[in-house]
């Protein structure tokens, strides 16, 4: 079941105009507070930059917003930004955009075309992806059946997370919940019936979906 639509990772992506530079740094974010210390954390390392601009969106729901434009003219560059992850119906994000002043003003408009393009940029990145609810199988079976349910994992069907080896394999298989029932099969299938589910949980997993192109 998706819950919603996020980022997949962390990313940094830099772009230049007019001589000023913005670096635009992306990073999940789960909760406000943790949106805010990522901000904060930004804003310390680039203390010397002229500007540090953060928004983020949080809430399954989108129901926590909001964006600063740390001395920017007001609307010019918070703002855009935060309406940009709107739009692309992204939550669960922060986005802070340093900028080093390069001695040429942009005007409004040309200030809110360069935190826009930058965000953007960051977005690409780090790819944008579902969260959805998963599946976590904890497999137990003999290491003949190990070469073949890693091809089945490379096919799409399933993701293949931690991989012990004890006098048997172990390992941790993902999968949207609703796909629970069909990876099942298919590992009884490539088994014979002889791997053992050593326990299965659900939790909250990020997909990634969509190509670098498609986000621009």
């Amino acid at each position: 079941m998706k819950l919603y639509r996020s980022i997949y990772e962390y990313a940094e992506a830099e772009y230049t105009v007019e001589r000023s530079r913005f670096i635009a740094h992306a990073s999940p974010a789960e909760t406000p507070e943790e949106a805010r210390l990522f901000a904060a954390e930004i804003k310390e390392r680039y203390r010397d930059a002229t500007h540090n601009v953060p928004a983020f969106v949080c809430g399954a729901g989108k129901e926590h917003q909001w964006a600063s434009d740390d001395g920017e003219p007001s609307g010019t560059s918070g703002m855009p930004v935060l309406k940009l992850m709107i739009s692309e119906d992204l939550t669960n994000l922060v986005i802070v955009i340093t900028r080093y002043f390069g001695g040429i003003k942009l005007g409004t408009g040309g200030l809110a075309r360069a935190y826009t393009h930058a965000a953007k940029l960051a977005i690409e990145k780090a790819g944008v992806c579902e969260v959805r609810e998963s599946a976590i199988l904890d497999y137990s079976f003999d290491y003949t059946y190990l070469n073949r349910i890693q091809s089945l994992a490379a096919e799409g069907g399933f993701d293949i997370g931690d991989i012990s080896y004890t006098d048997t394999v172990g390992a941790v298989i993902r999968c949207p919940s609703e796909d629970c029932e069909r990876v099942r099969s298919l590992i009884a299938d490539v088994t014979g019936g002889r791997a053992d589910i050593r326990s299965e949980t659900r939790a909250a997993a990020r997909y990634l979906i969509r190509s670098e192109e498609e986000i621009l």
